[in-house]
C-alpha cells in the first residue's frame, strides 16, 4: 500500500549535505517527494512510496551526511497523495524568511 512519510528532522542538518544524502537515499529507494530546509534549522521530508520501502527510508535518515547530527526525527504517516514524479531538493527563496 503506497503510504505518505512526513518527516521534521532536528540537529545539525543544515549546511551539511543532508539534504543531498536525503535525495541520494530517496531516489535510491524509488521513492517521491521532496527535502527542504526549514527557517527554524529544520529540515522537512515528504516522502511517498511502498510502505516497507519508506520505513528502510527512515531507517536511514538518522545517519544523514557525514558532518550531520541528527537528534529528532517528528514522522507524521498519512495515505499517499501521489502527486509527485521524482525526490527532489526544495530549495527557499530569501523573501520566504520575510
Amino acid at each position: 500500500m503506497r503510504k505518505r512519510l512526513m518527516c521534521t528532522v532536528h540537529g545539525r542538518v543544515q549546511g551539511v549535505m543532508y539534504r543531498d544524502a536525503t535525495r541520494r537515499s530517496a531516489r535510491a529507494l524509488k521513492l517521491f517527494g521532496f527535502v527542504q530546509n526549514q527557517p527554524d534549522g529544520t529540515v522537512q521530508i515528504i516522502a511517498e512510496g511502498e510502505e516497507v520501502v519508506l520505513r528502510e527510508f527512515l531507517s536511514r535518515l538518522p545517519i544523514g551526511s557525514l558532518f550531520s547530527k541528527v537528534e529528532r526525527i517528528d514522522e507524521v504517516w498519512s495515505d499517499a497523495t501521489d502527486e509527485f514524479n521524482d525526490f527532489q531538493i526544495r530549495y527557499r527563496s530569501f523573501f520566504d524568511h520575510l
